[in-house]
């Protein structure tokens, strides 16, 4: 673990954990965690702080997930084979990253963003589950649908460019499988396993992981995501949209800031 303060330490930890709970709502923890570990850790090299980044997400995410597997309607099989494509897709787009310009890609993302908070705005039923219990039923080709563009297309994005991939998860879920936002959100992070593990496990192999500070600032993480994945699934889908706004257009604001910095 690098020489860092108390201070720092514990902010980090704080970070951690406020980032699980972001994470398990309805994702983009990263938008808290990564830039917390930049700061907090100037001198360390990125390849270090990525991968330390994946161990200490993988824990909340794997604990939100559990938690809400264990209460929401999951399939879980059906999550695992998007989650499998979303791998697939994040290490292609890893492989292709090195040829593609973040100065270009944020400008269209950001717009991608505004729409989708614009849609979320103007259409308040999206992502509530059905007043009757009931929804549509989800066809063999949706389901093939999620896997080859919800999971293989959003996780080449990841691999490509990777800010609010959580997010997108859980719009994409819920308007191609007709979900609520708090089913989908339990879905996601079924899916975010799979990605954060592949990339984690890379991350090790090179051994570019600060293990010690992971291992402290990951039961922060697990607290918050158990702690997010309880307040989404006891305060519903409305809930859930709030968040999801929030976290939107806090991306599109980083996501501003960078492009005026770079």
């Amino acid at each position: 673990m690098p020489d860092i303060t108390v201070t720092t330490l514990v902010v980090l930890c704080l970070a951690a954990g406020a980032a699980g709970w972001i994470d398990a709502v309805v994702g983009g923890g990263g938008l808290l965690l990564l830039p917390a570990l930049l700061l907090g850790l100037p001198n360390v090299p990125a390849a270090h702080i990525l991968g330390t980044n994946k161990a200490v997400a993988i824990v909340g995410t794997s604990g939100a997930a559990v938690a809400y597997a264990r209460k929401a309607p999951v399939k879980v099989g059906r999550a695992l084979r998007i989650g499998l494509a979303a791998l697939a897709g994040s290490m292609t787009g890893a492989f292709f990253a090195a040829g593609i310009s973040s100065e270009v890609l944020r400008p269209v993302i950001m717009v991608v963003l505004l729409a989708v908070a614009a849609f979320v705005m103007l259409r308040p039923r999206f992502g509530r589950a059905p007043e009757d219990g009931t929804g549509p039923r989800v066809t063999r080709a949706r389901s093939v649908t999620a896997i080859v563009l919800v999971g293989g297309g959003i996780g080449l994005y990841d691999g490509l460019f990777g800010p609010g991939t959580g997010t997108f998860l859980v719009l994409a879920l819920t308007a191609v499988l007709h979900l609520d936002l708090v089913t989908a959100s339990a879905n996601a992070k079924i899916v975010n396993v799979c990605t954060n593990g592949g990339a984690l496990a890379m991350f090790a192999y090179q051994g570019n992981v600060m293990w010690q500070l992971a291992g402290l600032m990951a039961v922060f993480n697990l607290a918050g995501g158990l702690v997010g994945a309880r307040m989404a699934l006891s305060r519903g889908s409305e809930f859930v949209r709030g968040v999801l706004l929030v976290v939107v257009f806090s991306l599109v604001a980083k996501l501003a800031f960078d492009q005026w910095n770079a």
